[in-house]
């Protein structure tokens, strides 16, 4: 006899289901795709999530978590400041090209306007940390000499992600446009480098960052 473990079931649906939502965006996701992948029936999906919307919403919640939890581990506040920025940096690339099924969840969430994410317990709990961590930070570096004070912790946020995200959900149409392989090996590195360069020189004093550029640790 099979013993059922309900957490069990949930958790394969959930992971179906971001995987089929990633896939094919909230219109064009199936129920029976997300079943059959998951191992599971229709009625159960129904049964744990309620409906197609409230399990996007799950998966939402689930990414937003996922994401997090990994930049939590990063330990930024017992970095230098300029250390956990550029490590900032590099794990936000980073993140996007090792769990592709993020940054498609997210322009889906915003084609439908985040409905599905307003109220979410999930993204308020976790993103006021993320923003009171980077206010850390860029105080740090301004105690220190190292960074310009009056950076918008929001907007260098925004644009950290940003650098990544656009380059990633145009890179198809960016390779017609700009006729380079934007996936490549080598594009991937300077796409990384260009985001550190960029970043850097946005927050770091020119004196710091001529520093950098001698000591070649810019990106």
């Amino acid at each position: 006899m099979t013993t059922r473990d309900p957490e069990a079931t949930r958790e394969r649906i959930l992971s179906a289901a971001r995987e089929e939502f990633a896939t094919a965006g909230l219109g064009g996701a199936r129920i029976d795709a997300i079943a059959e992948a998951a191992g599971a029936n229709k009625q159960m999906i129904y049964h744990y999530f309620g409906s197609k919307d409230r399990l996007f919403a799950a998966s939402l919640d689930a990414e937003y978590a996922q994401f997090r939890a990994a930049e939590e581990a990063l330990n930024l506040d017992q970095l230098d400041p300029i250390d956990a920025l550029r490590s900032l940096v590099t794990f936000t690339w980073r993140y996007y090209l090792e769990f592709p099924n993020f940054v498609p969840l997210v322009n889906s969430a915003n084609l439908h306007k985040a409905r599905h994410l307003d109220g979410s317990e999930v993204i308020r709990t976790t993103s006021r940390p993320f923003v009171a961590r980077m206010k850390r930070i860029l105080a740090r570096g301004v105690a220190q000499g190292v960074f310009r004070d009056g950076i918008d912790p929001v907007q260098l946020q925004i644009t950290i992600a940003g650098l990544g995200f656009h380059y990633l959900t145009n890179r198809f149409t960016g390779a017609l446009v700009y006729e380079r392989d934007l996936m490549s090996p080598k594009a991937l590195k300077a796409r990384l480098a260009f985001n550190l360069d960029t970043v850097m020189r946005l927050v770091c004093t020119p004196k710091t960052f001529s520093k950098l550029e001698q000591l070649e640790c810019v990106a």
